[in-house]
């Protein structure tokens, strides 16, 4: 259980056998509103947690979660992941709320299906209006944390034709939202009959994923 109270985080511990084990590793998609496919990519997480569980010495609850900013359970789902191609919208509530948890140890992952940028700038300027966006460098652990991905974060859709970056929001020292922009890694975890993005675009996507969940749990 993660309690705001105490924020009993999931702890690791490394065990001599070399397994990383936590209480409560779970990914839990987030519920907005405003009109965007928040559902998007239906057998994207489920394929993820799969991989970490097949290829990795961690393991992850096999359901994926879900919840609303306003649930009185945010707080038992420390990894959020959110996607999208169109609008989203945070209420006045839901923004203090979000920002509250993040700030308290929580952790968001937004990953732009292609559509929703602007709308989602605009929702996390309100949540932290001080804060800016910034590009993660291809040496940041993220990039390292479970998979060696020297090129930095992979590109899986052409969409705009720019460079995919990893943009992230830091709190204290700490990152607290990653945004994945130009990137479309939620395409590249689903099951690659989907999209035909091929093999290496599947594994690539799903090993950053892998480094990104890694990375929000041990940091």
């Amino acid at each position: 259980m993660i309690h705001k109270r105490g924020l009993s985080w999931a702890l690791f511990a490394l065990l001599g056998t070399g397994s990383l084990v936590a209480q409560d590793i779970h990914v839990t998609r987030l519920h907005y509103d405003g009109g965007g496919d928040w559902y998007a990519n239906p057998s994207s997480l489920p394929n993820l947690i799969a991989f970490i569980n097949t290829e990795t010495n961690i393991r992850v609850d096999p359901e994926e979660y879900r919840v609303k900013i306003t649930d009185t359970d945010l707080y038992n789902h420390p990894f959020l992941y959110m996607t999208g191609h169109g609008n989203v919208s945070f209420s006045k509530e839901e923004v203090q709320k979000l920002r509250d948890y993040l700030a308290s140890g929580g952790f968001l992952h937004a990953d732009d299906n292609y559509g929703m940028d602007q709308s989602f700038r605009r929702e996390m300027k309100k949540v932290f209006p001080k804060k800016e966006w910034v590009d993660l460098p291809h040496d940041h652990p993220i990039f390292s944390s479970y998979f060696s991905m020297i090129n930095g974060l992979p590109k899986i859709h052409e969409h705009d034709g720019k460079a995919p970056q990893a943009l992230a929001l830091f709190h204290h020292g700490r990152v607290v939202v990653l945004y994945t922009y130009e990137s479309d890694l939620g395409d590249g975890w689903e099951d690659p009959e989907v999209h035909q993005d091929g093999e290496k675009k599947h594994r690539d996507a799903l090993e950053m994923g892998t480094n990104i969940l890694i990375y929000a749990f041990t940091h």
